[in-house]
């Protein structure tokens, strides 16, 4: 992907890991250390004390403990040569999430700090971060850059644009020279990871809480969120809007600062997540605890809303076919299972009867449990997830009956990436700024007021909006051109 969709960004409260984005678009070296001053040493012993103390937990979608991944390469790493490595993790092939994306492009240096903070408390020599993206490969090399010598032992490496390739294995195969796909081995990247090294591999996210956390000490890290669950998180709402919010917020509430609500169900966790039915959605909080309660997680914080407009049960159908289309193509249940799934759940929302429906729920079970890596068993509970919060829609698709409803596309794919633009006349335009109060995510206003861009990419999932900006435009100066 050369370049993707660039989020909205928001808090809910002082920000810490999005400090300084208020006043700037990116913060460069300077501007970093003047936000968030030099960062302090640590010994080994004690970078792991302030893991454990603050709880910190992996941020990609498994909430590993941070200070048992750094005690496991510590302890392979005495009984080899030494040697260790560092990997981030900055691939987001999830189409409903973009904080790493964020983070990476606005905020790099915090994410660079708190990779080579554990690299200097594990001597490992080689710091590595692996990217999709060639905008946010520029903004982390030119991270890289600003630091001088203190970035010299840090490598960028770009990796293809898959769902699969944030999985541990497959990344660390990319990394190596390989093909970036899981190995279907379980092995552990900190005990052979990066050259065959052990290695600390953690996502963006958990490097800059790691480095928020040694400014401000335990004490003060755990003085937002819960007492259980310390500090912020940060949420791709929509899949257009990253926030960051303390844990133990009302995920409505969340939900209300993005101009959103619960609508027909939420899905927490992304593609590989669940489905929370409205009721459930509108009394979770944004913690571990309160999501599995209702047997859900937040994965690597994807929050997607089902608006009330669209078709719930053809909006699942179209993330399944494109889960099924990126498998990795390595074990039966991801070469002919999640085909099959798709094509029987396709056929069932078309009408296909309850003998379609019942398939459904047969392949969902025949899935589970048996692939190479996760993504058979992500996928499948995704539809599984949906069956039980949407049976009614289900259940009328099947029968003939339908639910009167357009799918919009609302759930973000890449294919959802359209050749319409909304285009400015500038002859008519009169600078009201409705356009942007109805299209936040693809109008921007410039210092005069007017918008930023004569010519503006329009999603699938923006064009509703997009057609009401121009219906009421009170200068008739908006309209939709191919």
């Amino acid at each position: 992907m050369t370049a993707g969709p660039r989020p909205a960004l928001g808090s809910v409260g002082p920000p810490r890991l999005l400090a300084g984005l208020d006043t700037a678009a990116r913060l460069d070296r300077v501007a970093h250390l003047t936000r968030h001053g030099s960062l302090p040493r640590y010994r080994p012993d004690e970078l792991v004390a302030l893991a454990e103390n603050i709880d910190l937990r992996g941020r990609g979608g498994a909430g590993f403990p941070f200070a048992r991944k750094l005690r496991a390469v510590a302890r392979t790493a005495v009984a080899r040569d030494g040697r260790t490595a560092v990997v981030v993790n900055g691939s987001e092939g999830e189409p409903s999430c973009l904080k790493d994306t964020a983070l990476l492009l606005h905020v790099p240096h915090l994410v660079l700090d708190g990779a080579l903070l554990a690299a200097a408390a594990l001597s490992a020599e080689d710091v590595v971060v692996g990217v999709t993206r060639t905008d946010v490969e520029q903004s982390v090399r030119a991270a890289v850059a600003e630091r001088g010598p203190d970035g010299s032992r840090v490598r960028v490496i770009r990796l293809p644009e898959r769902f699969v390739t944030g999985e541990g294995t497959a990344l660390v195969g990319g990394l190596n020279g390989g093909t970036a796909l899981p190995s279907g081995q379980k092995v552990r990247t900190s005990d052979r990871g990066l050259a065959g090294l052990p290695t600390l591999l953690s996502n963006t996210e958990t490097f800059a809480q790691l480095a928020v956390a040694a400014r401000l000490g335990a004490l003060d890290y755990r003085s937002a969120g819960l007492p259980t669950e310390p500090g912020t998180v940060l949420l791709t709402v929509a899949g257009t809007t990253v926030v960051e919010t303390p844990t133990g917020s009302l995920l409505p509430y969340i939900l209300d600062v993005c101009g959103t609500d619960p609508g027909q169900g939420v899905l927490v966790g992304g593609y590989h997540g669940r489905w929370l039915a409205p009721e459930a959605a509108r009394t979770v909080l944004v913690s571990r605890q309160s999501l599995a309660s209702f047997e859900a997680v937040l994965g690597a914080g994807a929050v997607l809303p089902l608006p009330e407009d669209t078709c719930p049960a053809g909006e699942v159908v179209r993330v399944a076919r494109w889960m099924a289309e990126e498998s990795a193509g390595q074990c039966g249940p991801c070469i002919r299972g999640l085909p099959s799934l798709a094509a029987v759940l396709e056929e069932a929302v078309a009408g296909g009867g309850r003998t379609a429906l019942d398939a459904v729920t047969a392949r969902t079970r025949a899935v589970m449990g048996r692939g190479a890596c996760s993504h058979p068993d992500g996928t499948a509970k995704f539809v599984a997830s949906a069956l039980a919060v949407f049976p009614e829609e289900f259940t009328a698709h099947a029968l003939g009956r339908g639910c009167g409803r357009r799918v919009l596309g609302v759930l973000p794919l890449p294919e959802d990436e359209s050749p319409e633009r909304l285009v400015v006349d500038w002859t008519l335009c009169k600078g009201h700024g409705l356009c942007r109060e109805i299209l936040p995510d693809v109008v921007r206003l410039g210092a005069d007021g007017y918008p930023a861009e004569a010519s503006m990419p329009v999603s699938k999932r923006h064009r509703p909006k997009a057609l009401r900006a121009v219906r009421r435009c009170p200068a008739l100066a908006l309209r939709m051109q191919e």
